[in-house]
């Protein structure tokens, strides 16, 4: 396990690589405890705070498992589905032919929590998120709410026109180019608040939709949930078996 400090790829992904690495190992593929972070991040000649980068990237991923107190180990195997080319929002509904509609539109400041927080690698008390809350939809009826946090260190004000292509507004006014989502789906009912802002009954079913986004050097950029009419969301992975 070495990192090459004279490379030009950034330290944390030259980590997450070896960690990679170590998870497919026959030593720990099977749900053993990583060494500590202090035992790490010393064999790697690395800072606790770049290791701990590469590691909260795996764990969203579910390739590891966190617990205080206990430490940080490889997940047991299961079923996931992945994308290779992933859309946005808007490019998602010109695809389909689909007139988006804004139903609401809020943009505010708040402190992240501690998920959030570990995904930006930040402190939960520090800097607070500008989150912007969107209703979308056909024109007829709204079928997604999507809240979308932004790391502290983009220097997003809150006062863009975020009736724009979100992406598009992110490279061309901050030279931000995203290039990575990695995502998870679960399902549940409603509730009073999510059924109000779709338009549905407390008791029916939801998809929710979560997005870590990142840009070409792996930087996150956003943390996005959607959560979907389940009458109006189908999500389809294909996949290719190794011959």
């Amino acid at each position: 396990m070495q990192i090459d400090h004279s490379s030009n790829k950034p330290l944390h992904l030259q980590a997450e690589e070896i960690l990679r690495r170590l998870i497919e190992s026959e030593e720990y593929k099977n749900g053993k405890l990583l060494p500590n972070e202090v035992e790490l991040s010393e064999q790697l000649k690395i800072s606790r705070n770049t290791l701990r980068q590469a590691i909260n990237t795996l764990v969203f991923e579910g390739l590891l498992t966190r617990k205080q107190g206990v430490g940080t180990k490889v997940s047991r195997k299961s079923i996931v589905g992945g994308v290779q080319n992933w859309l946005s929002f808007s490019q998602e509904m010109r695809m389909l032919g689909i007139s988006i509609r804004n139903f609401e539109l809020h943009v505010s400041y708040k402190r992240p929590t501690d998920e959030i927080a570990n995904f930006f690698n930040i402190s939960k008390d520090g800097a607070r998120c500008v989150v912007m809350e969107r209703v979308r939809g056909k024109q007829e009826y709204p079928f997604v709410y999507f809240i979308s946090y932004f790391n502290p260190r983009i220097p997003i004000t809150g006062e863009e026109d975020f009736t724009r292509p979100l992406y598009e507004l992110m490279e061309k006014d901050f030279g931000i180019v995203v290039k990575t989502s990695k995502e998870e789906i679960s399902a549940r009912l409603a509730g009073d608040f999510i059924a109000e802002k779709l338009e549905i009954k407390p008791d029916d079913p939801i998809l929710i939709r979560k997005r870590f986004v990142y840009d070409i050097k792996g930087v996150p950029v956003e943390y996005n949930i959607g959560y979907y009419r389940a009458d109006s969301f189908t999500y389809t992975i294909e996949a290719s078996r190794n011959i």
